[in-house]
C-alpha cells in the first residue's frame, strides 16, 4: 500500500463512514501528508504498513522545532486517527503513535465582543457601497444565529423558514439543525434579497445561494474574514476578531442573559455539551448572580 492510496482511502472513510465535513477531512489528510513529506525529504522508505514507532516519533520531534504545542498536538491526533483506521481495516496490527505523549495545552478561547463593540463594528458598514447591505446582513446573521462561517456562506434560499421563525443550517458532517432567527435579522435578509440580490445574476449552481459575490458565486470563507477584519480596524477595536468571534459572542450573551446550556448547545450544533461549556467563560460575578437567583437557599 502506497501513501497516496492510503490517504485516498482514508479520506473516503472519513467522508462516508464518519460523515465529516470537507474542512475536517482536509485537515486530517494534511496531517498525514506532513509525515509523508518528512519521509521523502529524509529519504526514508517506509510505507503506511511498515512505518515504525521510532520514525513517527522522530517526525514529531522535528515538527516540534517549528510549530507550537497546539499544532503539535493536532498532528499527533491526526496521525493517531489515521493509523487507527489502518488497524480497523486490518492493514496494521499496531498504532505507531500509541506511545507519543501529547503536549499539554490550555483551552484557548477566542475573544468575545460586547454588544457595544458588535454595534460599533456593524455601524462601520458603508451602506452606500454596492455590497454594504449584504455585508451588514452577514454580520447580523452571524451574531443573531451563532453560525459558523461555512454555515453562513452555504446558506440557501430554501433554508429560510421565516413564517416559523427559523433557518435550516447544515453543520459539520452535513448534520441539519433549525436555529431561531429574530424579526430584525429576517427584515435585513429580505431587504438584501429584494433590493440587492434580485438585481444580480447568479452563476449556474448558485441560484439558491443567499450571499453572493459580485460575480454571482458563493462568497468564500476568506472574504467574510476580510470583511470583518476591515470593519473591526475601522471601529478601532484592537481584539482579534473573526466570524467565530460573533458565534462565541452569540453563545456568551445568551448565557449571560439567562439561557440554559442545553438550548445553546442545540443552537450551536455541538454534539457534546462539553464543547459548549468551553465557550462559557463566565466571570465569578455572574456565577454569584445565578446562585442568588435560582438556588432555593437564597
Amino acid at each position: 500500500m502506497t501513501w497516496k492510496d492510503a490517504i485516498r482511502d482514508y479520506t473516503l472513510y472519513l467522508k462516508i463512514e464518519r460523515g465529516l465535513s470537507k474542512n475536517s477531512i482536509e485537515n486530517y489528510a494534511r496531517d498525514v501528508s506532513k509525515l509523508v513529506n518528512y519521509l521523502q525529504s529524509s529519504k526514508i522508505a517506509e510505507s503506511p504498513i511498515t512505518i515504525s514507532e521510532s520514525t513517527v516519533q522522530q517526525f514529531i520531534y522535528e515538527l516540534a522545532k517549528n510549530v507550537n504545542a497546539r499544532s503539535q498536538s493536532r498532528a499527533i491526533s491526526g496521525l493517531r486517527s489515521f493509523f487507527d483506521y489502518l488497524i480497523f481495516e486490518d492493514y496494521r496490527k499496531d498504532n505507531p503513535t500509541v506511545l507519543l505523549e501529547t503536549p499539554k495545552i490550555g483551552r484557548k478561547l477566542p475573544d468575545t465582543l460586547s454588544q457595544v463593540e458588535i454595534d460599533q463594528i456593524i455601524t462601520q458598514v458603508d451602506l452606500s457601497h454596492p455590497q454594504g447591505q449584504r455585508n451588514k446582513t452577514i454580520l447580523e446573521t452571524l451574531y443573531s444565529c451563532g453560525l459558523r462561517v461555512t454555515e453562513l456562506v452555504t446558506l440557501q434560499l430554501s433554508d429560510l423558514f421565516f413564517e416559523e421563525g427559523f433557518i435550516r443550517v447544515i453543520g459539520k458532517g452535513d448534520k441539519q439543525r433549525f436555529v431561531p432567527i429574530n424579526l430584525e435579522t429576517q427584515k435585513l435578509i429580505l431587504i438584501y434579497l429584494n433590493q440587492v440580490r434580485n438585481h444580480m445574476q447568479p452563476q449556474k449552481g448558485f441560484e439558491d445561494t443567499i450571499f453572493l459575490n459580485r460575480r454571482g458565486k458563493q462568497l468564500t470563507r476568506t472574504m467574510v474574514f476580510l470583511i470583518i477584519k476591515e470593519l473591526t480596524e475601522k471601529a478601532g477595536i484592537k481584539k482579534k476578531v473573526s466570524p467565530h468571534t460573533f458565534r462565541h459572542s452569540f453563545a456568551t450573551h445568551l448565557l449571560e442573559n439567562g439561557a440554559d446550556l442545553r438550548s445553546i448547545q442545540q443552537m450551536l450544533g455541538h454534539e457534546s455539551i462539553t464543547t459548549t461549556e468551553i465557550y462559557m467563560h463566565l466571570d465569578k460575578t455572574f456565577l454569584k448572580e445565578v446562585v442568588e437567583k435560582f438556588h432555593p437557599r437564597k
